[in-house]
């Protein structure tokens, strides 16, 4: 509990920090406008003087941040006043908050310096965190910035970039520790002391042979506690969790959630080490594809994630998303007018209609997102999809047959109509198992035929279930109750 009182303490300070950085910038744009309108010179300077104030406040308020409290200020702000907080924002602190922005956020400042600017806010970071920067720029702007760096960064950063998106080797750190097998405990206790700091999340220091071929790791805790004389090969892991660079980041995520990792080496495709993967770049990993993911399932992109984008670009970049949705609810209106005699001569069809549509949704998009699940993890190959879906059909004819009675008793009892019961329970049924078939079947298929099955999904299914839905019980109605 103190834990979330900490949090929330937090959330409030920001909040409190954000209305205090957005009056002082109100102020700011309000004394500049009755400057534009006064002819009086002394009031001119008076209002340079109060401006040079409140932009001295605002550079000290941001100053005592950490930078992703001030990412987290500048995301709530619209562009005007965030480009003038982003001028105060010191240029030391530039690169760090730069890494905690979103990618959105992150380009449109950026884009609006220029390439020597830009190289003096990154050449105080990492090479991997330089490469994470620059990726998102434009390809003539990436290389005007990367040409002015020195180069051991130029090299470097060059290397990363040439990994492709989605790989190992393009999130992994180049900031690592090796040792060799053949030298004592001592020898490295020796080494390390002669480092003003070790690389962040170091718990293991990698170990090489001569040819720099990954030999196993070290674990800090044997260093210091192991007898000094002993050799590094007689207490290190001799077979160590390790990635190639050409490896997919999906499935570093799911060793490093399974196997509880801080750290483990990267190597080439001639196992030479080449960088290492850290868990907070893992964790980064995971919070944005949790949030790419949340934004498509609804059809929105990474590039609504700036509350203040353009109006016009954000609305066409929703139009698929409303055509699709059109589509359907039209087709879903079709089945309906095929039965308007039905409807009209029995008006109880029409309070009952969406029930089994939204019954039906509702089941199908928890088959989705646990297969979606099993996508991710790697976990669904030809038995287990086969298991699942018997699985999901099961459990949704159980509960539809039992809900459906349910859902029977209540009909019966506002229409007095065993028959109209009848018909309803039996569509909340058959729509259930329509719905978990689909559910489990669509994220295959869309992920076999290339798209993405976090997005399209839903549309599926909320075609299906509403369509079909809408078909069967009234199909149903049709047969029995005219």
């Amino acid at each position: 509990m103190s834990q979330d009182a900490d949090v929330r303490a937090h959330h409030r300070h920001l909040e409190q920090a954000r209305a205090q950085v957005i009056d002082l910038l109100s102020r700011q744009a309000l004394e500049r406008e009755l400057v534009s309108r006064s002819e009086n010179r002394r009031h001119d300077v008076v209002a340079q003087l109060v401006e040079r104030q409140h932009q001295a406040a605002l550079s000290q308020r941001l100053a005592q941040f950490h930078p992703a409290d001030i990412a987290f200020v500048l995301e709530s702000l619209a562009p005007e006043p965030r480009a003038a907080a982003w001028a105060l924002v010191r240029s030391d602190q530039r690169g760090a908050v730069l890494l905690e922005a979103s990618d959105t956020v992150r380009r449109a400042l950026v884009l609006g310096m220029a390439p020597e600017d830009i190289s003096a806010v990154v050449h105080t970071l990492d090479s991997d965190d330089i490469a994470d920067l620059v990726s998102s720029l434009p390809e003539e702007l990436r290389h005007a910035v990367v040409e002015r760096l020195d180069r051991t960064d130029q090299a470097e950063v060059r290397s990363v970039l040439s990994f492709p998106d989605g790989s190992v080797g393009a999130i992994m750190d180049l900031d690592f520790i090796a040792v060799r097998e053949d030298t004592t405990l001592e020898a490295v206790q020796r080494l390390l002391r002669r480092k003003t700091a070790l690389p962040v999340h170091t718990n293991e220091l990698i170990v090489v042979d001569r040819s720099n071929g990954l030999r196993g790791v070290l674990d800090l805790q044997r260093l210091l506690l192991d007898e000094p004389d002993r050799r590094v090969a007689e207490v290190m892991n001799p077979q160590p969790t390790y990635f190639y660079t050409d490896d997919g980041v999906r499935d570093a995520i799911t060793a490093f959630e399974k196997y509880d990792l801080i750290s483990c080496p990267v190597v080439n495709l001639h196992r030479q080490v080449v960088g290492r993967l850290t868990v907070d770049v893992v964790v980064d990993e995971i919070k944005e594809r949790a949030q790419a993911e949340s934004l498509r399932q609804v059809g929105l992109s990474e590039a609504d994630e700036d509350l203040f984008a353009p109006l016009a670009a954000s609305a066409r970049r929703r139009w698929p998303w409303l055509v699709l949705n059109l589509v359907t609810a039209f087709i879903a209106s079709r089945v309906i007018g095929a039965f308007e005699e039905v409807i009209a001569a029995l008006v109880a069809l029409a309070a009952l209609m969406p029930i089994v549509a939204s019954i039906g949704g509702n089941t199908g998009n928890q088959a989705v997102a646990l297969v979606i699940r099993g996508l991710a993890l790697g976990q669904l190959g030809p038995l287990q999809l086969r298991k699942i879906l018997q699985r999901e059909i099961g459990i949704n004819l159980l509960n539809g047959v039992v809900w459906g009675l349910v859902l029977g008793v209540v009909t019966w009892l506002l229409y007095d109509s065993v028959t109209l019961a009848a018909v309803i329970a039996a569509a909340l049924t058959l729509n259930m198992v329509l719905a978990a078939t689909v559910g489990v079947l669509a994220p295959v298929l869309l992920q076999r035929l290339g798209r993405d099955p976090a997005m399209g999904s839903s549309i599926v299914l909320t075609a299906t279930t509403d369509s079909m839905g809408f078909l069967i019980f009234l199909g149903l109605a049709a047969a029995f109750l005219s």
